[in-house]
């Protein structure tokens, strides 16, 4: 019953924060973006009103927003002084972006995209307390749901294995390796949106922390090392984050022995995600389900490579 008032109640604070700011609001544009257990977010005229999850520290959460308030040349700056309350859950006020055309592959901004994590990898890690970014966490989740299935489907066997093969640090299981470097903690084309003067900037605080840099790169690491990402473009965003300074991988030279653990768990996360929908929706996984499924087959007969940890 309290998600069934959530998404009714949160419109109506979107709307009367959009008033605030804007007395004359045109009261046509209202929209749900997202209604998910682990969040909603609507949208009225140029305001956005996000619910975050069920589980969210209300200090924790503080301190992200106070870090991306810091950054406003790299994140979407949230509106108001602290997150309010509603039906149990925490909610911030945003401005609207306007996001990545899914529809669109050719104008996706990876060049935006890697220059955006180069600024937030090399910004002084503040406030001071800011808790550990939450990506191995997230992938630790998408492995406990694929787990917790009552009848499991030959599809799960490879991408339990391997997890089962990645270090304790990318499985949740122990810290982060040389952490100190202010990291979004879930980056995906999603997560970008453009203001009106045309800027990009990152959306989404609720992973923000400090941690392993790589982990940044590594989904479209992974995609490119699935065959969902072409050469071109992870050559692009790749030279991008190098050129403006970014310090996830080296400079120059081979990126892999950063990016191949992290890389190796986005791969999993994704895999694992991909099976549990597949199982909920009664199918068998489709082609591109299978791909990142077959690359985590191919992952369990290849160790990791004894490189540097990622962040040192």
């Amino acid at each position: 019953m309290t998600r069934d008032l959530l998404l009714p109640d949160l419109t109506a604070h979107a709307r009367r924060m959009a008033h605030t700011r804007a007395p004359a609001c045109p009261c046509a544009s209202t929209g749900t973006l997202a209604h998910r257990p682990d969040a909603t977010v609507v949208r009225h005229a140029d305001t956005v009103a996000k619910a975050h999850p069920p589980d969210t520290s209300p200090a924790q959460l503080a301190l992200r927003l106070a870090a991306a308030a810091r950054r406003p040349d790299v994140f979407l700056t949230p509106l108001g002084p602290a997150p309010a309350a509603l039906h149990g859950r925490l909610v911030t006020f945003w401005p609207y972006g306007t996001p990545v055309d899914p529809d669109d592959p050719d104008a996706a901004p990876w060049e935006a995209a890697a220059r955006l994590l180069a600024l937030l990898h090399r910004a002084p890690v503040a406030p001071e307390g800011l808790p550990a970014m939450r990506g191995p966490a997230k992938a630790a989740h998408a492995v406990t749901r694929l787990r917790a299935l009552a009848d499991a489907p030959p599809a799960a066997a490879p991408v339990l294995r391997a997890w089962a093969g990645l270090p304790a640090w990318a499985r949740a299981e122990a810290p982060l390796p040389g952490t100190g470097v202010l990291c979004h903690g879930d980056l995906h084309l999603g997560q970008l949106v453009r203001l009106p003067d045309g800027a990009w900037r990152l959306i989404d605080v609720d992973d923000l922390g400090v941690g392993v840099p790589a982990w940044d790169l590594a989904r479209p690491a992974a995609w490119y090392a699935c065959g969902l990402l072409p050469a071109e473009e992870w050559a692009r965003f790749l030279s991008a984050y190098r050129a403006a300074g970014g310090p996830g991988v080296p400079a120059d030279g081979d990126p892999w022995p950063v990016l191949d653990v992290p890389a190796r768990a986005l791969t999993v996360q994704t895999a694992a995600r991909m099976v549990t929908k597949a199982v909920g929706e009664g199918r068998r996984p489709d082609e591109v389900e299978q791909a990142v499924i077959d690359a985590c087959a191919r992952m369990s007969a290849v160790p990791p490579p004894e490189g540097p940890e990622p962040g040192k």
